[in-house]
C-alpha cells in the first residue's frame, strides 16, 4: 500500500489572495511540497474574521471577485495555474457568460454572496456550467437552502454538469454528505477540511475516481492535507486517481501528457 504520493499532485482547490506576487507565492509554496497544478479562485473578497463570523451570525455580500486578476495571474504561468470563475449570483449571468471561455470552471458560495442553491440564479450558472464544460464547485452550510440535499439536488437536475461537493460536505464529520451524493454519478468531492475518516469513507463508498485531492491555501497548509491522503494508505492506483488523475480527466485533460 501507498503512503506517500508520486510527485505527481493536482490541487483542485486554492484561493489567489488579491495582492501583489500572489501567484508566485502559491507557485513557491506548491514547488515546496511537490504539487505541479492547481486550480485557482479569487480570494479575499471577505476577510477570514469576518467570514467565520458569517457562517455563525448570518451575513453576506453582494460586491464581485476580481476574476480578471485571477486569469491575468494565470497567464504566463504554463498550465500550473489553472483558473476558476467566481461567480457573484447577484450580477448579471451574462458576466459569467461573457469571460467563460476564458476559464476552466466555476465556483459559487453561498457563505460568500448568501444566495441559496435552490435560487434560479444559481441554477442558471450551473446550466451553464454544463453548456461550457465547466465543473461546478461549491461549499455547503448549515442554512436553508444551502445544504448537501440542496446541493445533491441541483446536481440531479443538471446531469450534464459536473458538481465538485467542497471539504466533504458540511464540517468536519459529514458522512452523511457522502451518502447523499452516492448515487449521483456528476457529482465528485474535494478533500481539504474534512477528517480523514470521512475521506476514506468517501474513497470507499464514492470510488476512488469521485475524489478530488485539495489543498484550501492559503488557509490551510498542503502539508496537513497531503497527510491527509497519506493516512488513507490507499493502493498507488488510487492514490494517482485522487492526487492527480481525476482532476485532467473532470478538466477534460485525461488524454493529454501529465506533467
Amino acid at each position: 500500500m501507498s503512503t506517500r504520493h508520486t510527485g505527481r499532485v493536482f490541487d483542485f482547490h486554492a484561493r489567489l489572495p488579491p495582492r501583489p506576487g500572489a501567484a508566485r507565492t502559491l507557485l513557491a509554496t506548491m514547488d515546496r511540497h511537490g504539487i505541479g497544478r492547481a486550480v485557482v479562485c479569487a480570494g479575499g473578497t471577505v476577510k477570514p474574521d469576518t467570514l467565520s463570523r458569517w457562517l455563525i451570525d448570518g451575513g453576506h455580500t453582494e460586491t464581485g471577485a476580481d476574476n480578471d486578476a485571477v486569469l491575468a495571474a494565470c497567464e504566463g504561468e504554463g498550465d500550473r495555474l489553472v483558473p476558476f470563475y467566481f461567480a457573484n449570483p447577484h450580477e448579471p449571468l451574462a458576466r459569467y457568460l461573457d469571460r467563460a471561455s476564458g476559464f476552466r470552471g466555476v465556483e459559487v458560495s453561498p457563505a460568500v454572496h448568501g444566495v441559496a442553491l435552490t435560487d434560479t440564479r444559481v441554477r442558471s450558472i450551473a446550466d451553464a456550467a454544463g453548456e461550457y464544460g465547466h465543473p461546478f464547485y461549491t461549499v455547503c452550510l448549515s442554512r436553508p437552502g444551502c445544504g448537501v440535499t440542496e446541493f445533491a439536488a441541483l446536481a440531479r437536475e443538471f446531469p450534464n454538469t459536473t458538481f465538485v461537493l467542497g471539504h466533504l460536505g458540511i464540517g468536519n464529520i459529514d458522512f452523511h454528505a457522502v451518502n447523499l451524493v452516492r448515487d449521483l454519478a456528476n457529482v465528485v468531492v474535494e478533500t481539504s477540511g474534512g477528517y480523514s475518516s470521512v475521506a476514506a469513507a468517501a474513497v470507499e463508498r464514492l470510488g476512488a475516481d469521485r475524489v478530488l485531492f485539495a489543498g484550501e491555501y492559503p488557509l490551510q497548509d498542503h502539508a496537513v492535507e497531503l497527510a491527509k491522503i497519506a493516512a488513507l494508505e490507499l493502493s498507488d492506483v488510487d492514490a494517482e486517481r485522487v492526487l492527480y488523475g481525476n482532476a485532467l480527466r473532470i478538466l477534460g485533460e485525461e488524454g493529454e501528457r501529465a506533467r
